[in-house]
């Protein structure tokens, strides 16, 4: 298994290796491009020296955001962000021993677990959940019962919905797509 997500071949093996760096830049993902958001755990680890949900927590939460705003920052908001990525932090090594893995097989849980216990942390709402379920299943090796139905749509099998489906540029530019007609569609809707 081996991730191609950002297009950088070291943010790409970072995310394959590390779990933590897959949450982190699902976490990230919103208001910037797929492949901004999944290159920021590099970033992060570069400019920090670790990758290691304790430590991002017990950080000093103003050199954090220091790290994130420097160029090319994390995100574009690298103020809150870094906040919400030290919440995500502190939420796993509160919960899971830092072991952001654990999500997903502490237990050997079914996709109805796993989707409740990422929408426990924060930053991760319903639909956040259900992307990073079928991330899971459909690219990580996840097979736990029912892991489609808990991922909704983005776990159908051939759609272009979501980073999920990202395993080549020619997908990504097929999800990117996707997301163009959905966002003008809820336009029209609007009215």
């Amino acid at each position: 298994m081996a991730l191609h997500i950002t297009g950088d071949e070291a943010a790409d093996a970072l995310l394959t290796d590390e779990p933590l760096a897959l949450l982190i830049g699902m976490l990230l993902d919103q208001q910037i491009a797929m492949e901004t958001a999944f290159a920021g755990p590099l970033k992060i680890r570069d400019r920090t020296g670790a990758l290691d949900a304790a430590g991002i927590a017990a950080a000093d939460p103003e050199e954090f955001a220091a790290a994130f705003s420097q160029s090319p920052a994390v995100h574009r908001f690298p103020g809150s962000m870094a906040g919400r990525v030290q919440a995500l932090c502190q939420a796993l090594a509160d919960d899971w021993k830092g072991d952001a893995a654990a999500l997903w097989t502490a237990g050997e849980p079914d996709g109805a677990t796993v989707l409740k216990r990422l929408k426990a942390l924060p930053g991760f709402g319903e639909q956040k959940a259900r992307i990073f379920v079928a991330l899971l299943g459909k690219q990580y090796g996840f097979s736990g019962d029912g892991w489609r139905e808990a991922a909704g749509a983005y776990g159908e099998e051939g759609s272009f919905r979501s980073v999920a489906d990202i395993v080549s540029p020619e997908s990504l530019t097929k999800v990117r797509e996707h997301k163009r007609a959905a966002k003008a569609a809820a336009k029209a809707a609007k009215g």
